[in-house]
């Protein structure tokens, strides 16, 4: 523990809250002071295996002297919630998505202006070793091809996998090209619920660039890769294992000669990474790696990634299976 630690706390105790729990617990440079939750029973618990404390409600923040937030509740109450933090002069982690429309997300980052707030985006795999050592050989990416896949779980049916899952590989594709979109296509069905399940989109940069992104919650099989393909060089990421591998073509006689290259990373867990991040930006002031503008891009992509999915459905007269625009 520093001399002076950042107090934190977490603003919703379910799946994602209790992993934001599990790390701030155990994070040098934090102390935990407590969980806001509205189901009690299940605060009671998440604070009774990570020795931590239920706070009475938001409202408790400020004369528990809570700096930071990591706020975990279900996607709809993003901006209502965590503009009552940032108002009430705390900096917020905001989990993915950073709302459920574009007017929320920049009703948030308004907000955080407006109260000189840190506000972060949990676009967690940002902070993946593996993304970090690929970020440093970009030079010009021509093609990508994007695998995101997860057995069914009930966990974050709320919102649709293009949401839920591929939206983190929206953000990694955005902060790896920096062009605007020229075309896009998708298609997504429900398989295991009322939302779409499995979607895949072809998304075509100004600059040329095309990426293929695939991402279901109804596979058989847990993959998530990237594939990225650039002059004379094939680069491959694995974020489970957090490695990447880079092939390049060099000149050579009688033949061009193949080379095999692991890049160096240092794995550790992306969420722990990116609180670290957070508590940086808390204490120094600076602009966090993933901000709200990043947060905002990200989903207006993953909305123009649904609309085509809609577009699709109407199209192909899928019928009592075609998914329901509900944002």
């Amino acid at each position: 523990m520093t001399a002076n630690p950042i107090r934190v706390a977490v603003v919703g105790a379910g799946e994602f809250g209790r992993n934001h729990v599990r790390v701030w617990s155990a994070l040098e440079g934090a102390e935990l002071v407590g969980i806001v939750d509205t189901d009690a029973a299940r605060a009671e618990k998440v604070a009774a295996e990570f020795g931590t404390r239920v706070l009475s409600g938001i409202e408790s923040l400020a004369a528990e002297r809570v700096q930071a937030v990591s706020l975990a509740v279900p996607t709809l109450d993003h901006a209502r919630i965590g503009r009552r933090l940032l108002d009430a002069g705390l900096d917020v982690l905001v989990e993915k998505p950073i709302a459920s429309t574009l007017c929320e997300a920049d009703e948030l980052i308004a907000a955080a202006r407006r109260n000189k707030r840190i506000l972060q985006v949990g676009h967690v795999e940002r902070f993946n070793a593996a993304v970090a050592a690929a970020q440093k050989i970009v030079s010009r990416p021509m093609f990508f091809e994007i695998h995101r896949l997860g057995i069914f779980t009930p966990r974050s049916l709320d919102i649709d996998v293009v949401y839920d899952v591929m939206i983190h590989d929206l953000d990694i594709l955005l902060s790896l090209v920096n062009s605007p979109v020229a075309d896009l296509k998708a298609v997504g069905i429900p398989v295991m619920t009322d939302k779409v399940d499995i979607a895949h989109a072809r998304v075509e940069f100004e600059t040329g660039t095309v990426a293929n992104l695939t991402a279901s919650r109804v596979s058989t099989e847990r993959v998530r890769k990237m594939r990225f393909f650039q002059e004379h060089e094939y680069i491959s990421l694995d974020f489970t294992r957090q490695d990447v591998l880079r092939v390049r073509v060099e000149p050579g006689e009688p033949q061009p000669q193949i080379n095999f290259e692991n890049l160096p990373t240092t794995p550790e867990e992306p969420l722990r990474a990116e609180l670290r991040a957070f508590l940086e930006s808390v204490r120094t002031r600076q602009e966090p790696i993933v901000d709200g503008k990043a947060g905002r891009r990200a989903l207006e992509l993953a909305d123009r990634v649904m609309a085509g999915i809609l577009d699709h459905a109407r199209r192909v007269q899928l019928g009592t299976y075609a998914p329901q625009d509900t944002r």
